[in-house]
């Protein structure tokens, strides 16, 4: 793995310890001002278009700002690890932001799901999981919550990594209900990596899963 993905990684799991950040940002909630904001599209998902304006770090104010955001909310990850037999769990399912890939529209992905107002992230995690693979897992581990593109989406991703024997699994899931086509796949710890090599598994939620499990591999194996 390059030294800046490793070093990157690093950083993610300093991040769930509940050290003491050492840097803070240079401004705060206090140092913008939210001038409108209109529903410009209600569907699914909602968009809203604002006027902003914010402190500049050269002193002073901005020009006012138009700006859209793709409210989408908070969604959880989970990453599925049998550590006693090495074998990573992962799903299968079409998806239309995916239409351009080489390899087509379906992607492999962590199990993955919305947030509800009165969910936490360790509910969407254990609803989530049944929903998509019919399995219970032994213990959950954050990895960590990280905004997936803040320059137009308000969307945060808790990331968890989930234990669980994976032995014999696999199968269709989902629900009709929401359309959803999910095939749960089983794969060895090396037939994942060399996947994530040739970049078949290239979601966000899913590289940063599997950075953080290759440099906590050892220790988890050691530990199962």
């Amino acid at each position: 793995m390059p030294n800046w993905l490793t070093e990157m990684v690093k950083l993610l799991n300093k991040s769930v310890t509940g050290r003491k950040m050492s840097k803070q940002h240079r401004f705060g909630h206090s140092d913008y001002r939210l001038q409108s904001t209109e529903t410009v599209f209600q569907g699914f998902f909602k968009m809203t278009r604002m006027l902003v304006e914010h402190r500049l770090f050269g002193g002073g104010w901005s020009k006012p700002l138009q700006r859209e955001l793709f409210e989408r909310g908070d969604a959880v990850g989970l990453l599925l690890y049998d550590p006693a037999n090495d074998l990573v769990g992962l799903v299968e399912q079409f998806r239309p932001g995916a239409l351009d890939e080489k390899s087509g529209p379906w992607q492999y992905e962590v199990v993955a799901g919305m947030m509800k107002p009165d969910e936490n992230p360790e509910q969407v995690a254990i609803r989530e999981l049944q929903e998509e693979t019919g399995l219970e897992v032994a213990k959950l581990i954050p990895i960590c919550d990280y905004l997936v593109s803040p320059g137009g989406t308000n969307e945060k991703m808790h990331l968890f990594c989930g234990l669980a024997d994976l032995s014999d699994r696999g199968g269709i899931f989902g629900l009709d209900g929401e359309g959803e086509d999910i095939l749960f796949q089983v794969w060895s710890y090396d037939e994942t990596l060399q996947a994530f090599s040739e970049g078949m598994l290239n979601s966000a939620a899913m590289s940063v899963a599997l950075l953080w499990l290759q440099l906590n591999h050892r220790r988890l194996r050691h530990e199962s």
